[in-house]
């Protein structure tokens, strides 16, 4: 790969995520500070992600696979969805904020799978290259966070209550127009599917690996990704709200540290494979969700900041050893037949069914343990998302078998 190659797939994953970043983080701040919504409300915003999950495939399946070019797509999508950035940036009630918010998603999910598309078309070993281009995303996630902090302390009290976290929109539409712009220079990514070959919807969301349930392992693994995505969605619904109500001094960019350590986990998590194997290193990911709500139940802005911190920083062992650990093993378990099918499968039941539920959930208990002042029970609130991913650990430990030899592919 050349280097102006190399720098442009860099450049567009930093884009990437540094979108998603500059938004998502503190969407649940800012539906509860500056439009008043509700517990309920804010996890039906946060739905908008797995509504998206679960419709991408379609998008990327009957359009980006079979007629255009992937990145001639992506910039379609990206300056739409800038666009769309730009009215949330002018919503002033949840009415009007949510419909946009689902067509923006709609339309910035499938951009996931594009970006790895156009990377993957230029990589001849992607096992060796794909890591060093996708963590610019990372970093791009990592930089929005510090700029919301600490570039324009969008995140702080005063700030909030005037209604300056609006702006983390603006940023990711100005951000979304130079992706989208930015993508017609990225190298040609044709269309790869035969359009004369009639296209299953059981294909397209992955229903044809669902034939890998018949094995014990993968249906255990299976449930156990969907439950985990419960205490997931609490992660990414509560914790800026939570960090912010009870006062942390520049929480967005705190939680860069959750990304930082993602990024150093990935790097380990071939290690742990190794030496311990799939099944503890799965049930190390979730007994780290159990430990960092714990965390976050006991600690305080004051004397228990450490605390925090030391959740935040669980991060990665929490996703990596867990999600990425869980993609590795589907992919060893799938066989050629059905590698793409099954990686569809478990996004879908993820990112769709499980973040869905976990969403609803983590709003419904939002709700639950909320103030007449408006102020939270945030102990009562996190032993929860605790108490269910220690359930998914005990059913994990009991039913999944270890596996003393390599996994047999299922063709």
């Amino acid at each position: 790969m050349s280097t102006g190659i190399r720098f442009r797939l860099s450049f567009m994953m930093f884009l990437e995520f540094f979108i998603w970043g500059s938004w998502f983080v503190t969407l649940g701040t800012f539906l509860g500070a500056n439009l008043n919504a509700t517990g309920t409300q804010i996890a039906t915003a946060f739905s908008t992600q797995s509504f998206g999950a679960i419709i991408a495939p379609f998008i990327i399946g009957l359009i980006a696979d079979r007629y255009f070019n992937a990145e001639k797509i992506l910039g379609l999508l990206h300056l739409v969805g800038g666009g769309l950035m730009f009215l949330l940036y002018q919503s002033t009630d949840f009415t009007a904020f949510y419909p946009m918010l689902l067509l923006y998603m709609i339309l910035y999910m499938p951009t996931l799978a594009l970006v790895n598309s156009v990377s993957f078309n230029q990589m001849k070993d992607p096992e060796k290259d794909f890591s060093s281009i996708r963590v610019w995303g990372t970093i791009g996630w990592i930089v929005a966070g510090l700029a919301i902090s600490y570039a324009f302390t969008w995140d702080t009290a005063e700030n909030i209550a005037n209604g300056f976290l609006k702006n983390t929109f603006l940023m990711a539409g100005i951000a979304a127009v130079i992706l989208g712009l930015f993508s017609f220079t990225l190298p040609a990514t044709p269309p790869k599917a035969d359009r004369s070959q009639k296209l299953k919807v059981s294909e397209i969301l992955g229903l044809d690996a669902l034939r890998l349930l018949k094995e014990r392992n993968f249906a255990v693994f299976f449930i156990s990704s969907i439950l985990i995505c419960i205490p997931l969605a609490f992660y990414y619904q509560n914790a800026n709200p939570f960090l912010t109500e009870i006062g942390v001094t520049n929480p967005t960019g705190k939680m860069t540290i959750g990304q930082i350590s993602e990024a150093l986990f990935l790097l380990l998590l071939p290690i742990f494979f190794k030496r311990f194997g799939f099944k503890k290193t799965l049930l190390l990911g979730m007994i780290a969700w159990v430990l960092r709500y714990i965390l976050f139940a006991l600690g305080n802005a004051d004397s228990g900041l450490f605390l925090l911190i030391i959740g935040i920083a669980l991060h990665g062992i929490c996703y990596d050893f867990f999600f990425v650990s869980g993609q590795i093993y589907t992919d060893s378990k799938a066989g050629e037949k059905f590698k793409s099918a099954a990686q569809g499968l478990i996004t879908l039941a993820t990112y769709g069914i499980g973040m869905l539920i976990g969403f609803f959930v983590a709003g419904k208990v939002s709700d639950m343990y909320l103030a007449a002042d408006g102020s939270h029970t945030w102990e009562s609130i996190w032993m929860i998302p605790a108490g269910i991913a220690a359930v998914v650990v005990v059913f994990f430990l009991i039913f999944f078998k270890d596996e003393s030899k390599k996994a047999t592919n299922l063709s």
